[in-house]
């Protein structure tokens, strides 16, 4: 059928448009069907959605990007014809089923995902079913090499490669920004490709972009690597493994995450990472509350690494309260460059100390009382500032040249004793409240740990805002929630449980 072009000024994420519902009948389609469209000699498929009066028989609506790639002007011609539903459909049926899904079969679906031709009800089913079904380990690994495979691959010269990945949920972990330079200024190759925040106040790459540009095209990556020995950068511009990106906006709002093994491992192949060490936060207000958690994660971390050629070591660290004092990007940043400075909060140090000297740990013995070394020597402190200037940053950069934001209010406490509990999804909801991490100079400046005295009037935490009412927000919010426990002592009783139920937190960070 020949239809006539409309252009809307609209974008969509997906090969989207739309037909006059007369139009879809005559060519025997239905709503989310797919079309293949020719314009010219460009080809592409799309899915459909049908309209009354706003699109005129005759006639398609094009959303911004199909029209591009088409070539095609407004009241162009435009040849439509129906085809037949993707194969991975029936994978994902198969997979709703119950049953085991084969290497080619994922490989399909993730082709597929990642050139968009699947509907939202298509992925939702694949991941409601991964949720209810689970994955074997040939599943995740088949996954992990598909979901690499179908993006870009960091190729480098400086091998073997080094990585890192947290399995997140507790605010304030800056340690990558510590982390990665100590690596590289042992002479070590650690391309360190980062997420933006998904539900945390800051994530490496928004830390980490209040020094220098994190959006960098994949030559440059290979540059500042080859340069450098490391980088801190957003994965999301340079497409590795980007079927990982579109599954997550559907675990998100469901508020599963089935795909947590196949993201991490797919983004570590990708990079062609030869040594991992997964950091798993534990305790209450992490991810992983118990330690039995932690190893069963980590059994399947490192199985599935054997599976995939990488050698993976895990890392269980204490994640009921936040790491260092700062919370939010710009607040991070700062102290991050503070510890490399000479001056790091005795977790923060420890943290990394641990982590560094597991990494280390594949090639040398003696690694911890080196990574003491390189960070107290100022080696790694250096070396951030050569990552910093080969990303486009300013090299001289010092922690009080980072902007904060302006508007501030300190929480005191009401009362005498110590500090016995943190509430770490009270202090994310605070610092996302004032503004972070869309507003880099907003968050959180703890100035009380577990076991601090405190005494009546003591500032509590101070929370930053880049826009009055945004602080307000985070004020009301701070009011209301649970942030901290102070108590004279550790009592058996730990709280009474409420007869109504409360919601789960979820935690989703890459």
């Amino acid at each position: 059928m020949l239809l006539k072009a409309r252009v809307l000024e609209f974008e969509a994420k997906k090969p989207i448009v739309i037909l006059n519902r007369a139009d879809a009948e005559d060519l025997g389609i239905k709503p989310l069907d797919r079309v293949e469209l020719e314009a010219g000699k460009k080809k592409r498929i799309a899915i459909v959605n049908v309209a009354e009066e706003f699109i005129r028989k005759g006639w398609i609506g094009l959303y911004g990007r199909l029209q591009e790639e088409l070539k095609v002007k407004e009241g162009g011609n435009v040849e439509v014809k129906p085809i037949q539903q993707p194969a991975s459909v029936v994978y994902i049926k198969k997979k709703l089923s119950g049953k085991v899904l084969k290497p080619q079969e994922l490989k399909q679906i993730i082709k597929d995902v990642v050139e968009q031709k699947l509907s939202e009800i298509e992925l939702t089913s694949f991941v409601t079913a991964l949720y209810n079904h689970g994955l074997t380990l040939e599943e995740a690994a088949a996954l992990s090499t598909a979901m690499a495979e179908t993006g870009k691959i960091l190729r480098l010269k400086k091998k073997p490669v080094f990585d890192k990945h947290s399995i997140g949920g507790v605010p304030g972990d800056k340690t990558s920004l510590l982390l990665v330079p100590t690596i590289a200024a042992a002479g070590c190759t650690i391309p360190k490709t980062s997420s933006r925040s998904i539900t945390s106040p800051a994530g490496t790459a928004d830390r980490m972009e209040c020094l220098a540009p994190v959006e960098l095209e994949m030559e440059e990556i290979k540059r500042v690597v080859e340069q450098t020995g490391g980088c801190l950068v957003w994965g999301g511009a340079v497409e590795l493994a980007p079927a990982d990106d579109l599954l997550i906006q559907i675990e998100y709002p469901l508020a599963i995450d089935p795909l947590l093994l196949p993201s991490v491992m797919s983004k570590k192949k990708a990079v062609q990472a030869k040594y991992v060490v997964i950091d798993i936060p534990t305790g209450r207000g992490a991810k992983i509350k118990t330690i039995g958690e932690a190893n069963e994660l980590a059994e399947r971390f490192i199985e599935l690494g054997k599976r995939l050629g990488i050698q993976v070591k895990c890392v269980s660290t204490f994640g009921e309260q936040p790491i260092g004092f700062g919370i939010g990007p710009a607040l991070e940043a700062r102290e991050a460059l503070t510890a490399l400075k000479g001056k790091p909060p005795a977790d923060l140090l420890d943290k990394v100390m641990h982590i560094a000297s597991t990494l280390l740990g594949f090639k040398n013995k003696g690694a911890e009382k080196r990574v003491l070394q390189i960070i107290k020597s100022g080696k790694a402190e250096r070396k951030l500032r050569e990552i910093i200037e080969a990303q486009g940053g300013d090299p001289k950069v010092q922690p009080e040249d980072i902007p904060i934001g302006e508007k501030c209010v300190k929480i005191k406490s009401g009362e005498r004793g110590r500090i016995l509990w943190i509430n770490n999804h009270a202090i994310a909801r605070i610092a996302r409240e004032a503004g972070a991490p869309s507003d880099k100079g907003a968050g959180i400046l703890l100035r009380k740990k577990l076991g601090d005295k405190v005494e009546k009037g003591d500032v509590l935490l101070e929370i930053y805002a880049e826009k009055g009412f945004k602080l307000n927000r985070a004020l009301e919010l701070a009011e209301e929630l649970d942030v901290m426990g102070i108590g004279e002592r550790y009592e058996m009783l730990l709280a009474k449980i409420p007869e109504e139920k409360h919601k789960r937190i979820f935690i989703l960070e890459r």
